[in-house]
């Protein structure tokens, strides 16, 4: 598939995960043009504007054919959702696409994140230690990591991608950190 037959197939299946089940009449004539703007807006997509829009559709009954959407019947009306591989998969990419957003202005406070997670998850709580690296925190300590920055929506996607609980995966919001001359630095503060 290529890149941007795959960016659509984000945005078709991040909209369906974030406005569930989407419905439409089932005697609609071209359905899959019809729906698509309704999946679309909830991704905040703007369709009106896309010049492409057979690449979506091309997309669509590519997640379709793959079996990552599910197409049912209920009386009168058609509904497309995600299979459970749909939602392994758009969770796939979200976890991908995550990234923190550095504000303007540091707000001086320190975002800590902790975890504590057995041995029989060493392959999940490594995979977590890679993207917390890639997002670019500094490690403190084995399995203490800070930011400056904001990310309480990101790690609540980590936690519940890799199937975390609070007990296992925390954040803690600090006014300060004794000796954080090494972690300013590292985030050029």
């Amino acid at each position: 598939m290529k890149e941007k037959a795959i960016k659509a197939s984000k945005i078709i299946l991040k909209g369906i995960l974030l406005g569930g089940a989407v419905a439409i009449a089932a005697t609609s004539p071209n359905f899959v043009q019809k729906i698509l703007p309704k999946i679309l807006k909830r991704a905040s997509f703007e369709w009106k504007k896309y010049k492409n829009k057979k690449k979506f559709l091309n997309s669509f009954n590519y997640l379709k054919s793959s079996g990552l959407i599910n197409m049912e019947y209920k009386g009168n009306q058609l509904y497309v959702s995600l299979t459970e591989e749909g939602k392994k998969k758009v969770k796939k990419y979200w976890i991908d696409d995550l990234k923190i957003t550095k504000p303007e202005k540091w707000d001086g406070k320190w975002r800590i994140m902790i975890f504590d997670v057995k041995d029989k998850q060493k392959i999940k709580r490594e995979a977590l230690r890679g993207k917390i690296k890639e997002l670019g925190l500094y490690q403190l300590q084995k399995s203490v990591w800070v930011c400056p920055y904001n990310f309480e929506k990101e790690a609540g996607i980590l936690r519940d991608f890799f199937g975390f609980n609070f007990e296992e995966m925390k954040l803690i919001i600090a006014s300060e950190i004794e000796g954080d001359g090494a972690i300013r630095q590292h985030f050029k503060l």
